[in-house]
């Protein structure tokens, strides 16, 4: 098994204001993909080796601040990106942190109310 993790979908309330934040978040479009019940969207990735998800909105889709906290890629250094979350609408909860020999991490709030984390090795 190559990775734990095929897979996430982040569960949003108002599509385009979530599309817009992690657009400028990844400093990247997000890709539409038709879905016949859902508004879907793919964020940034390598699908065919690597890991990455989306976010999403419809029935049964809650954005939340408990469960499985996700970890996205923060990049070489997540100061960049986490210097763009409240300026895109979100809230730092955490400022980034060592983690020692694993690096840094931060968490934070998206626009749709979801508890998200970043992490880098610088």
């Amino acid at each position: 098994m190559k990775n734990s993790i095929n897979w996430f979908e982040i569960p949003v309330k108002k599509f385009e204001r979530a599309k817009a934040f992690y657009a400028s978040l990844f400093d990247s479009e997000i890709l539409e993909m038709p879905h016949p019940t859902y508004k879907y969207g793919i964020l940034p990735g390598d699908m065919q080796n690597g890991v990455t998800g989306g976010i999403v909105e419809g029935e049964g889709f809650e954005p939340s601040l408990k469960g499985a906290l996700i970890y996205l890629n923060g990049g070489e250094d997540l100061s960049v990106m986490l210097s763009r979350v409240e300026a895109a609408g979100g809230k730092i909860l955490l400022q980034k942190t060592s983690i020692g020999s694993n690096g840094f991490m931060a968490h934070f709030v998206d626009t749709e109310g979801n508890k998200l984390a970043l992490h880098s090795s610088k």
